[in-house]
């Protein structure tokens, strides 16, 4: 067990509600749907949460393989604000890079063998969404391609976690995939890839220094920078706008309307970090959970923090709204 414990905290299992919150939504759509079946949707849901576990640890694998721990290490030190390696097991001793690797082939056997399960009983569609997933997700730092290096990890990210995963996960669930699905994959998977572009902003001057080139390095301009992060926290909420307003999504689904504050209080975050990065905002309840809060302002990392749990907490209370719609629409439609 305490192995076990060991390996989701070095997985950063903290991440798993960018994948678990848009699973959740993605079943509570299919649970109108004709052909849902209970546990081909449980496997569906477990199977992804263990490929996310095992893409983690993957990042590591790949990342450390180029030292960039240690360069964000020596960039602290000199006084960068940049994030200090997440791979501390590695560079600790408390694990070795063939134990990683070990545990990466672990958990990909089990979501393998749980995949071939709903592989079995809905048919190959759902083994090339999973594939495609796979490819994006170890090719996001591994090598010849590492996207993340490139400025393609934010894109990614989006795709794997948003369209990818929740038709996925809708498919295994009943066994089809329909439009309501795929307009409700879209704004999704633009917050979540509106948390890696937030993080990508914050952390660009090491990410520049280990030679990382993120989507926000990539677009080479403060101004480019607040443009995009425009783009990401507003378009989601256009998109359902949209979808409502042509019939693809029911009129309840608006009810996300009412998290655009949070939107609203990221934008103009992260827009007064660009003018000025040693501004600190103020916490306020509304903004949601903050776990740890009281040891992170200790550590002096709340300026990074607070921006981060905003742009998680608003992907969840998105999906949680979205969720509260199906289930209304389950039973009363």
């Amino acid at each position: 067990m305490r192995k076990i414990i060991f390996w989701l905290k070095n997985a950063r299992y903290q991440s798993l509600p960018q994948s678990i919150t848009p699973a959740i939504v993605a079943l509570s759509m299919a649970f109108v749907s004709k052909g849902f079946d209970w546990i081909l949707a449980l496997v569906g849901l477990i199977g992804a949460i263990v490929a996310h576990l095992a893409i983690n640890l993957a990042d590591d694998y790949f990342d450390y393989g180029v030292k960039s721990g240690d360069a964000r290490n020596r960039l602290n030190h000199q006084g960068f604000r940049a994030r200090i390696a997440k791979y501390e097991y590695l560079t600790a001793g408390k694990a070795t890079m063939k134990q990683l690797l070990t545990t990466i082939v672990v958990l990909l056997a089990v979501a393998a063998s749980l995949g071939s399960v709903v592989l079995y009983y809905r048919g190959a569609i759902v083994l090339y969404i999973a594939l495609a997933g796979l490819v994006l997700g170890i090719f996001y730092s591994c090598p010849p391609l590492k996207l993340s290096y490139r400025g393609l990890g934010e894109i990614v990210i989006g795709l794997v976690f948003g369209p990818l995963l929740m038709t996925g996960v809708y498919y295994a669930a009943c066994g089809q995939i329909d439009s309501h699905i795929l307009f409700a994959s879209i704004p999704i998977g633009l917050l979540v890839m509106n948390i890696i572009f937030t993080h990508s902003i914050m952390d660009r001057h090491a990410d520049k220094a280990v030679g990382k080139m993120t989507f926000a390095i990539l677009l080479n301009g403060k101004r480019p920078m607040l443009i995009c992060c425009f783009i990401l926290n507003f378009l989601p909420f256009f998109v359902v706008l949209v979808s409502v307003l042509t019939g693809f999504l029911h009129w309840l689904y608006l009810l996300v309307l009412v998290v655009i504050p949070r939107a609203v209080w990221l934008y103009r975050s992260m827009k007064s970090f660009l003018e000025d990065e040693a501004s600190k905002p103020t916490r306020k309840k509304w903004l949601g959970r903050m776990d740890n809060w009281e040891n992170i302002k200790q550590m002096g990392i709340d300026w990074f923090m607070i921006r981060w749990y905003v742009s998680r907490n608003l992907i969840s209370s998105f999906c949680i709204i979205f969720v509260f719609v199906n289930i209304i629409l389950a039973l009363c439609f």
